[in-house]
């Protein structure tokens, strides 16, 4: 399709599940300018152990951590900008709205919102790791007038999606795991190593106690397990 060259704005759209399927009401906010620039961070995790007495050991991949997105967003009621007019308040009703669509507690789910941003071949979801907002013109009663808000958004990609990018299903390979609604410790290990019977040696890598009884949200490690000693 012909680009119509019209300007589009940068947007945040927040939802209330990993999958990215439940907006959240009143849960968009859109930026008052695009921003001159976004940057994406990646990270590789290098194990460097070495055994006592060795001189040196080639570092060996561990994992990639997620990518991370930081931008500015700018908040303005001096009344310089057309889609902003001055009010009484300045920003501060802005900012309110911007921090329950990025940042606020949800007591329903019991964690921030998971974030959308996307602007023209920008699409990133994510959640929110942390908010700066520098705070730049203020009226002579101290109405600030003017703010800057650094975001930092570290990268979420659904559990069924990440699985088919990965496909990293050997039971060689260390796995994270966070429990979802009807999780059981059998049930996780039959996904990642093919019988649910090495649950234990889980819940001995993990220090869990009680099995029966995992909280969702919880992240679980499994071991790489080498199944001709077990």
């Amino acid at each position: 399709m012909k680009n119509s060259g019209a300007l589009k704005k940068l947007f945040i759209k927040a939802f209330s599940d990993e999958e990215f399927k439940n907006e959240v009401p009143n849960g968009t906010y859109t930026a008052l300018l695009n921003p001159d620039s976004y940057t994406f961070s990646y990270t590789t995790v290098q194990n460097e152990d070495q055994a006592p007495g060795t001189s040196s050991v080639a570092p060996k991949f561990n994992k990639i951590l997620p990518q991370e997105l930081t931008f500015e967003f700018l908040f303005d009621r001096t009344g310089a900008i057309q889609d902003s007019p001055a009010g009484p308040d300045g920003i501060i009703d802005d900012i309110e709205q911007f921090k329950r669509v990025t940042y606020d507690y949800q007591g329903d789910q019991h964690r921030p919102n998971y974030l959308k941003i996307a602007w023209g071949s920008l699409l990133f979801k994510g959640v929110l790791t942390s908010l700066d907002i520098a705070f730049k013109l203020f009226r002579p009663d101290g109405t600030p007038l003017r703010a800057v808000a650094s975001l930092k958004v570290i990268g979420f990609v659904e559990d069924n999606l990440r699985v088919a990018i990965e496909n990293n299903q050997s039971p060689d390979l260390t796995h994270f795991r966070e429990v979802k609604q009807g999780d059981t410790l059998p049930l996780m290990s039959s996904r990642i190593y093919g019988d649910s019977k090495y649950y234990l040696e889980v819940a001995k890598a993990n220090k869990i106690y009680d099995f029966r009884n995992l909280q969702v949200g919880t992240q679980i490690y499994f071991p790489p397990l080498d199944k001709t000693n077990l």
